[in-house]
């Protein structure tokens, strides 16, 4: 049997949990993060904290004294305890939402949680198979103040997930209002061309992503320069090598975009030196 973690309570997994009158199920009135567990901890527990706290603010939640990081965390805790996580690689979703209200008539600006957790693979592995991906034109990701964020107007994301399935692709490119590149639906994308390494700014719309910021501050450690900036679909097709980015896969290579195919020798060398980029996911 497996349980979540409902504003603090440990209950069944099926367990009814919000009214018809959520302000996140009418409006999409809240924020999530998704990380990674292992052994008890959270990885990059301060990276997603910030974040999510950022969010929070930026959304005008009013945080009781009692919600805090450590407060959270600790409820994080609570719930791999009772699945039985504790000593696992797992897959943590924290949810934290608004209650009941309309648009305009808020009960109250305080935040309720749910938190989730599964299992996963005990180990980073980079992708045999490179993955397909289409691009998704239907929608647009505004730039806007809370594009940075994991909020749960998700439309543009999940209306290219169901394109990605329909394409028979592993994901699909998210384009913002101006026709470039954001990210994709689950992670932050990245791509080489003559050894230099391009990655969408946050200007641009994408997610700050966890993992993009930790790729961002060590590749240059390791022989590989940085460049954030605009990047058109047309640069995705000229390039080297592409790959993806997220808490729970930290790097996957992308094999074809529009029928162009991409190697992976660079991928392959920063996956190799991971353990020096992201030294908390080898312990």
């Amino acid at each position: 049997m497996k349980f979540i973690n409902w504003n603090g309570t440990i209950v069944i997994e099926t367990t009814p949990i919000v009214t018809a009158q959520n302000r996140s199920l009418r409006y999409g009135d809240g924020l999530f993060e998704t990380l990674v567990a292992a052994n008890a901890k959270p990885l990059l527990w301060e990276s997603h904290a910030e974040r999510l706290w950022k969010g929070l603010n930026k959304m005008r939640f009013t945080l009781p004294d009692f919600f805090t990081k450590s407060f959270l965390e600790f409820e994080i805790h609570k719930l791999l305890k009772k699945n039985n996580h504790l000593s696992k690689f797992v897959r943590v979703r924290i949810n934290v939402i608004r209650g009941n209200a309309g648009i305009f008539d808020i009960e109250s600006l305080h935040p309720t949680f749910i938190i989730e957790s599964w299992d996963l693979s005990e180990s980073i592995v980079l992708n045999q198979n490179g993955l397909l991906v289409g691009l998704f034109e239907d929608a647009q990701k505004i730039c806007d103040q809370f594009s940075n964020l994991k909020h749960n107007n998700y439309l543009p994301y999940s209306m290219g997930a169901l394109f990605a399935k329909e394409n028979n692709f592993n994901d699909a490119i998210i384009l913002n209002q101006y026709g470039r590149v954001t990210d994709t639906c689950i992670a932050n994308i990245f791509f080489i061309k003559n050894k230099v390494i391009f990655t969408p700014s946050l200007t641009e719309g994408c997610v700050a992503g966890t993992i993009r910021n930790r790729f961002i501050q060590t590749l240059p450690a390791i022989g590989y320069s940085i460049n954030e900036t605009e990047v058109y679909p047309e640069d995705l097709l000229g390039a080297d090598e592409i790959f993806l980015t997220n808490s729970v896969a930290p790097i996957k290579w992308v094999a074809s975009m529009q029928n162009k195919n991409y190697s992976n020798n660079e991928i392959i060398n920063i996956y190799e030196q991971l353990h020096q980029i992201l030294p908390e996911y080898y312990r």
